[in-house]
């Protein structure tokens, strides 16, 4: 079920799949789909579109992704909003009130979890674990817990921890740490100059002794760690992130065509499986970058299969 899929991942268009994109599913067989507001209308609409790709897939645990932060990060903006629900917000009630901080988090994620399964979707793309610093590119800003590596490590625990019992799997982003960048990843590439003692201290340790099946990179160039390539394209990065940070699951890319990167789709897509990422993610849904993401991301190898089949075993 799990073999014959290629490392992966792919937005769609629209609220229902088209003809062309249900041809390329069966065709290159993504290990994953992510969906993003434009694909949900309605609960009844976005459930509908979930069981059919699950169709095709004869899989009742096929990896269905969102991007659901809380905050002005929200998908399901058409069903409920959570605009107040930051993870700024989070971060201050944990600082001020640990136990109203435990019980007003524990329910975010509680209806978050339940809204996700009613609508087929088991992986969402938190928790955010960079940290907040003054004078950076507000890409981040509310949607960090906190500036203190410390506070943000401990939220991220209990978020994973949550979600899990909750039978939702999580993707911790944006590793190694994206809060010191000066500019949106989006449509420039940023360059942190701190050392690495510093980044080891701060940024990087937040992403510690993560319980996660996943983790999502970040196309930022650390300048004193390797001048030439973003964490996505980076060998050394990445296997500071292994051994380092320590973490040894599922490594999925940023989106691949994020400006950030400075090479063509094909070559960014490339380069990324080079550096030592597992899985690569494409979001905006263009069926001809599609194609060439799909031909050239090899099929899963046995560490995706078996750590695929690690994340299913929460699900059930």
């Amino acid at each position: 079920m799990l073999n014959n899929r290629r490392a992966f991942i792919v937005g769609l268009k629209s609220t229902k799949l088209y003809k062309k994109e249900k041809l390329f599913l069966r065709k290159y067989k993504p290990w994953g789909i992510i969906l993003f507001k434009r694909n949900i209308k309605s609960i009844k609409q976005a459930k509908k579109l979930t069981l059919s790709i699950r169709k095709i897939f004869n899989d009742k645990n096929y990896p269905i992704l969102i991007d659901q932060e809380g905050g002005r990060v929200n998908r399901l903006e058409s069903i409920i909003s959570f605009n107040n629900l930051t993870s700024e917000f989070f971060g201050k009630k944990f600082n001020t009130n640990k136990k109203e901080f435990q019980s007003f988090f524990r329910l975010f994620i509680d209806q978050t979890s339940y809204l996700l399964k009613l609508i087929g979707i088991n992986i969402n793309t938190v928790p955010v674990l960079d940290l907040r610093v003054k004078k950076t590119s507000n890409v981040i800003g509310d949607r960090s817990f906190s500036s203190d590596s410390k506070v943000v490590s401990i939220i991220g625990d209990y978020c994973i921890k949550l979600y899990h019992q909750n039978k939702i799997g999580t993707i911790m982003k944006h590793i190694p740490g994206h809060g010191l960048s000066k500019v949106d990843s989006h449509y420039f590439t940023p360059t942190i100059k701190k050392k690495l003692d510093y980044l080891i201290k701060n940024d990087f340790s937040a992403f510690r002794n993560k319980k996660t099946f996943f983790a999502m990179t970040a196309h930022i160039l650390f300048d004193k760690i390797d001048k030439f390539h973003t964490v996505t394209h980076s060998k050394k990065i990445i296997e500071l992130i292994r051994k380092k940070i320590g973490f040894r699951d599922i490594l999925i890319t940023d989106d691949i065509s994020m400006k950030s990167l400075k090479g063509n789709l094909k070559d960014n897509t490339i380069q990324a499986f080079k550096a030592g990422c597992n899985i690569v993610l494409h979001c905006n849904a263009n069926i001809k970058e599609m194609n060439i993401v799909g031909k050239n991301s090899p099929m899963i190898n046995k560490f995706i299969i078996k750590k695929t089949s690690q994340f299913y075993k929460i699900l059930r």
